[in-house]
């Protein structure tokens, strides 16, 4: 894996707490060559933090949200490159 990798930070908003959210989006994540983790938030969102290639990041992103279609009302996302911050694909408490 390189080093420098591109980055998307997703924050959903809707009926995304208490609907297996986290534990879709770790599914998901295993058919990805991504890394990153998911956790919710106190105020009900959900905040998705993924690394890999621009292509894996971004087929993993489209992925998740067609499986989760119906759950969320709106997302917020923020893309940049950077150095990896993670190993693996993880659900943070």
């Amino acid at each position: 894996m390189s080093t420098h990798v591109s980055h998307r930070e997703v924050w959903f908003t809707g009926r995304v707490q208490g609907v297996g959210f986290r534990a879709q989006a770790l599914q998901v994540a295993r058919g990805y060559d991504v890394t990153g983790f998911v956790q919710n938030l106190p105020d009900g969102r959900v905040y998705l933090h993924v690394e890999g290639s621009g292509q894996e990041v971004e087929a993993y992103t489209e992925q998740l949200a067609k499986t989760m279609d119906g759950h969320f009302r709106s997302t917020e996302v923020r893309d940049f490159a950077g150095v990896r911050t993670t190993t693996d694909f993880s659900i943070r408490r």
